[in-house]
């Protein structure tokens, strides 16, 4: 039986393979986006969404909007968000609206209109630090940096009697540490689904994407994710930025794997209700390695990366992906190595314009003393 799914925020990179893999096992897609100008220059629907997805340009914040867009539909997979951490920070209000306000409005049009499954994007931000442990290999408490050592450009997180600890894969267990604004909507977003889907009997899932990349993303989207604004400077032969010393580590994952993570969770079993689970690859890299890889798939290898020294509120360390749970409750398995996603990316960056607005990115949170 044919199913009709409804991905709001769809027109956006993740959505719009989302909903490409949908489409050729069967399902009939219907997106909700209100094509924001950040994202979408000029506000036109992207070339890159399928002609056979029903488009419906609204926002997710107008209740009239989400109902239309939720007639005769079967299951939801909630994308709507701003993204960004570091522009949260000063457009709260946006911020909080949007992801939170957004979600709350989803959710009361689905009371009406009950569905099959739910499915919400969170992100790997609402973890703050990733898991460290110690020299006895026994997991550290909750860790945080402090700004001041920050400013005394003291990058690694320390212990609580200042001994030295070691980065490892997050797993969904590590209790959350929301240092943006932006990760603390993503936890809103998360924890009102799954409270939602208890309540009214909807099987919820909620993914915690890591650094999502690949074909579509926003290059001119200075707050987007990270490889896309690297590529964008490159693109302009301009050194990408790299906050503190660029060894902080994180977890790259393939567009394709986080869009089949969401269709797994679409479709899968009672095992996967209520359950919160990791999207990424399961590996680390440091900025820096990911900066030199790039720029050799661009051909730009003469442009090394400007390390700056600086850092910005609500920036973390150190966190990538421990994924065995996301394998053993959805059967997830990233596909998509590194080096074959950046082989893509590097293609489908030929003849694409990107429009560097990163030093006004940096300028306007210098402005407000979100980085220093």
């Amino acid at each position: 039986m044919t199913r009709t799914v409804l991905i709001t925020g769809g027109a956006g990179f993740i959505g719009a393979h989302l909903a490409a893999q949908l489409l050729e096992q069967g399902d009939r897609v219907r997106v909700l986006d209100s094509l924001h100008p950040q994202v979408h220059q000029g506000g036109e629907r992207p070339d890159y969404l399928s002609h056979e997805v029903e488009l419906v340009v609204g926002d997710v914040r107008d209740g009239d909007a989400v109902r239309k867009a939720l007639v005769g539909v079967d299951r939801v997979a909630h994308l709507a968000a701003r993204v960004g951490v570091g522009q949260s920070m000063y457009e709260i209000s946006e911020y909080t609206s949007v992801n939170s306000v957004g979600t709350g409005v989803l959710l009361e049009a689905l009371v009406d209109h009950p569905v099959e499954r739910l499915v919400v994007a969170s992100s790997m931000s609402v973890y703050g630090e990733g898991l460290y442990v110690d020299g006895s290999g026994e997991a550290a408490p909750s860790v945080d940096r402090r700004r001041s050592d920050l400013e005394a450009g003291r990058w690694e997180p320390v212990g609580a009697e200042g001994q030295a600890l070691t980065p490892v894969p997050t797993p969904e267990s590590k209790a959350p540490t929301l240092s943006s604004v932006y990760a603390l909507g993503k936890y809103d977003q998360e924890r009102l689904c799954l409270m939602f889907g208890s309540a009214y009997k909807v099987p919820t899932v909620a993914l915690r994407f890591f650094n999502a990349y690949g074909p579509y993303q926003a290059l001119s989207n200075p707050y987007t994710g990270v490889l896309a604004i690297f590529a964008s400077r490159l693109l302009n032969g301009r050194p990408p930025l790299v906050f503190e010393d660029g060894e902080q580590k994180r977890d790259f994952v393939s567009v394709h794997d986080v869009a089949r993570a969401c269709s797994l969770a679409l479709s899968a079993g009672e095992q996967a209700d209520g359950e919160v689970l990791n999207v990424g690859s399961g590996e680390s890299i440091t900025v820096n390695q990911i900066a030199a890889e790039l720029a050799g798939i661009l051909g730009k290898q003469h442009i090394a990366p400007e390390v700056t020294g600086k850092f910005r509120v609500g920036d973390i360390r150190h966190c990538f992906a421990d994924v065995s749970r996301a394998a053993q409750v959805l059967g997830y398995q990233p596909q998509v190595t590194l080096q074959q996603g950046m082989e893509e990316l590097a293609a489908w960056l030929e003849g694409q314009v990107a429009v560097d607005g990163v030093d006004a990115a940096t300028a306007e949170l210098a402005a407000r003393g979100l980085t220093v």
